[in-house]
């Protein structure tokens, strides 16, 4: 928590954390990657049903239909309890606390029943607009999925980046594929919870030295059982925590991969946008990758 530590370096008011490192020069650059104007939706869609893997559904209710012959609009109400695992969601900086504190300092009891007083998601209101870049690590190890447990190591991380040819550079928001949801497509839901693939403790080093703004996975980051005794969230603590970096929380990256792989190309415009809830502790994302 120390070591990888970035609080005060943009300032002891700072909120953004390593979303400064996305300069107007890194957007300009990013904005460059667009060849042919192709676009994916990094999201997985928002539903109803209730499983193993998604215990909090999107509620759904029609308030106004075309069942009415009088009726002149549709009208419904939407509402989510979206952290966890089954929604494709953004995590703000005020979503995790270590030893009383949240990123750069900030006392956990700024967070009330009123929402996060500080290091909230309307911090994020002018969105995401960066250099995206997939890491598919099943397409590293030959597989079309990796089975729940495995971890991923820095050492899997470069060498994905040999073979895809790129390099993490900062500002970068790195998105990492395990498969989860061809697993899923292809044996069924499980309880993620206990069981998946994901980063190891020790890559949140890594993620620091290349100055990572932002990252994302198909689950939570965390391998599970995150093999760290006493922790069951390492990456998430470190990274939210010390780093300042925000969390993208099961994404689905199949149709991503398959872009990637036509094109031979693991970098993209990334651009997202949160909805700007005053003291919010994340919100529901669809992010889109250009080629």
């Amino acid at each position: 928590m120390e070591e990888l530590s970035n609080w005060g370096r943009w300032g002891p008011d700072d909120q953004l954390g390593a979303l400064n490192l996305i300069t107007p020069e890194k957007r300009v650059q990013a904005a460059a990657l667009v060849k042919d104007g192709f676009t994916v939706s990094l999201s997985r869609d928002a539903t109803k049903e209730t499983s193993i893997d998604n215990a909090s559904p999107y509620e759904h209710v029609m308030t106004m239909t075309g069942v009415d012959p009088d009726a002149r609009f549709a009208v419904d109400t939407l509402s989510v309890l979206f952290h966890g695992y089954a929604h494709t969601h953004l995590d703000a900086l005020c979503h995790m606390f270590y030893r009383g504190k949240m990123y750069n300092g900030y006392s956990q009891e700024e967070v009330t029943a009123e929402g996060a007083g500080q290091l909230d998601i309307h911090k994020l209101k002018n969105g995401i607009f960066t250099r995206g870049v997939l890491f598919d690590i099943p397409r590293l190890k030959g597989v079309p999925y990796l089975e729940p447990g495995t971890p991923i190591f820095p050492e899997d991380l470069e060498a994905w980046e040999k073979k895809a040819g790129f390099k993490v550079s900062s500002g970068d928001v790195v998105f990492i594929r395990t498969g989860r949801w061809a697993r899923r497509a292809a044996e069924g839901p499980w309880d993620v919870t206990k069981a998946s693939s994901g980063l190891h403790a020790s890559c949140a080093k890594w993620l620091k030295e290349r100055d990572v703004a932002m990252l994302g996975s198909e689950a939570a980051s965390d391998v599970h059982p995150s093999l760290v005794e006493g922790i069951t969230h390492p990456i998430h603590q470190l990274v939210l925590i010390a780093m300042g970096v925000h969390i993208f929380d099961s994404c689905d990256l199949e149709a991503l991969s398959q872009a990637a792989a036509e094109r031979q190309r693991w970098e993209f415009l990334l651009t997202t946008a949160p909805i700007p809830v005053e003291g919010g502790t994340g919100s529901p994302m669809n992010p889109i990758a250009v080629f």
